[in-house]
């Protein structure tokens, strides 16, 4: 085979979801191939429960982005694959959706019955957590992505700013103005939500 006729996205194509996951980790723009093979599907999983198109996108938008910042925490395990792991966070990021417009509004949405199993407890430690996990992901979904990297590998993550600068290629002073400019930006976006 000629080096002119390899194609890195026929190569990528055949990789299962939990191998294009953990390349997107390093390398954001294969995230898209991710979003190729769910979004419509998803989208189709939002409409079930919430039966309007524009705010199914916006779940589905959501669920990606929560994906993608919890990717690194991603452990194959038997019996669950990439795909039950992302129909989860997909479904209880729609049901904090439907909570809220159950609560902005007096008539609300029927759901499915089938939805009723797979409601979190909303009154458990994990779905607090889980909660403000998913808050500050959609937060940090609003700010560039250098910043966002940085926060979240320094917050979330928990690796010391001279780890991070030898990563990026940069001193630590540097890595310290973005995470200073991260904050600032952080604060912005949290404004807003």
């Amino acid at each position: 085979m000629l080096l002119d006729d390899f194609d890195p996205k026929k190569t990528l194509d055949t990789k299962k979801d939990e191998e294009i996951l953990a390349l997107s980790i390093k390398k954001p723009s294969l995230f898209a191939m991710i979003v190729d093979r769910y979004e419509e599907a998803f989208i189709r999983k939002a409409m079930r429960i919430i039966h309007k198109q524009e705010e199914a996108e916006d779940i589905v938008q959501e669920a990606f982005t929560r994906i993608y910042m919890n990717a690194a925490r991603f452990t194959p395990q038997e019996g669950a694959t990439f795909k039950s792991w992302a129909y989860k966070i997909l479904i209880n990021v729609t049901f904090t959706h439907y909570q809220k417009l159950k609560k902005g509004i007096v008539n609300t949405v029927e759901l499915d019955p089938e939805f009723y199993e797979v409601l979190p407890d909303m009154q458990s430690k994990d779905f607090e957590k889980e909660t403000m996990r998913d808050y500050v992901a959609s937060i940090l979904s609003r700010i560039p992505d250098n910043l966002s990297t940085v926060l979240k590998r320094y917050f979330i993550d928990g690796v010391p700013q001279k780890e991070i600068a030898e990563e990026e290629g940069v001193s630590v002073g540097a890595i310290k103005t973005r995470i200073c400019r991260a904050k600032k930006e952080f604060r912005k976006a949290k404004l807003t939500v």
